[in-house]
């Protein structure tokens, strides 16, 4: 028998509870085509279930499910990860790994977390970390994920990085993740609510934020108060369709946009204190 394949169109504010309703309704590995997320499911499941567990995520979400060749998804997810080359560092799953450097490789299993080097949003971080980050920097990383991220701060030389999630499903996959790459001298994994701990790290060199704009600007006043001097953040998550709307909000802020980078439909920025 087939499996089922579903492909959600949530809205920019819901993506993640639609993401965390779709695992907890029992996909194995889901991957993002432009705005949708797509998953499948085994043929026996209760696919009624899963549409009304994405429902109650989003009510206004886009479901369509059909039939899907005969694959074991729970396994084929993984070919369509790749080793990424970004800047100075590579961002491969542990399948991919071998004989790449280890000191300028992030090696990711991306598991039930979000975060490896095929999204653009990952990407953009990454490059745009890379012309900022200085040896030594302490770094807060929000929103964590797999840890790639922090993982990849700390391949740049950062001297302390703390990996802020708050989904408790994610925090075993960020800490294996900083395992694997043998940064656990420097990346810490802290399960929590950004906004109440932010100000506990202070002050921090540069923050790292691949999360929704709603949640960017949410945190904006906290990373202003985070920072140290000459400190500088970097958002992403971020639709290009929503450029016009965060370069107002930032102006209005007190921040300066120093660099930009886009790719796909994503855009990222590289922000400071004015």
């Amino acid at each position: 028998m087939s499996w089922h394949s579903v492909r959600v169109e949530p809205g920019e504010a819901e993506r993640d509870a639609v993401l965390a309703a779709l695992f907890a309704a029992g996909a194995q590995g889901v991957h993002e085509d432009g705005s949708a997320l797509v998953t499948h499911f085994p043929p026996e499941s209760d696919m009624d279930g899963v549409t009304a567990a994405v429902r109650e995520a989003d009510g206004d979400a886009r479901v369509t499910v059909g039939r899907a060749p005969d694959v074991d998804w729970s396994e084929a997810w993984k070919d369509r990860l790749s080793t990424q080359v970004v800047g100075a560092l590579r961002i491969a799953p542990p399948w991919l790994a071998a004989g790449l450097d280890a000191r300028s490789t992030v090696i990711v299993d991306p598991g039930m977390a979000f975060g490896t080097g095929d999204h653009p949003t990952t990407r953009g971080v990454a490059r745009l970390m890379q012309r900022v980050l200085r040896p030594g920097s302490r770094v807060a990383d929000l929103g964590a994920g797999s840890g790639v991220l922090a993982i990849a701060a700390a391949k740049l030389g950062a001297r302390i990085v703390t990996a802020v999630e708050l989904d408790p499903d994610a925090i075993g996959n960020a800490v294996e993740n900083v395992g694997r790459n043998g940064v656990a001298d420097v990346v810490h994994v802290v399960e929590g609510d950004a906004l109440l701990l932010l100000p506990l790290l202070a002050p921090v060199d540069l923050i790292l934020a691949n999360i929704i704009s709603s949640v960017h600007l949410a945190l904006l006043p906290a990373m202003a108060g985070a920072l140290g001097p000459g400190g500088r953040a970097i958002l992403s998550g971020i639709l290009r369709d929503e450029r016009a709307m965060m370069v107002e909000r930032l102006d209005a802020g007190g921040w300066a946009i120093e660099d930009e980078d886009a790719e796909d439909i994503w855009w990222s920025a590289t922000i400071s204190r004015r």
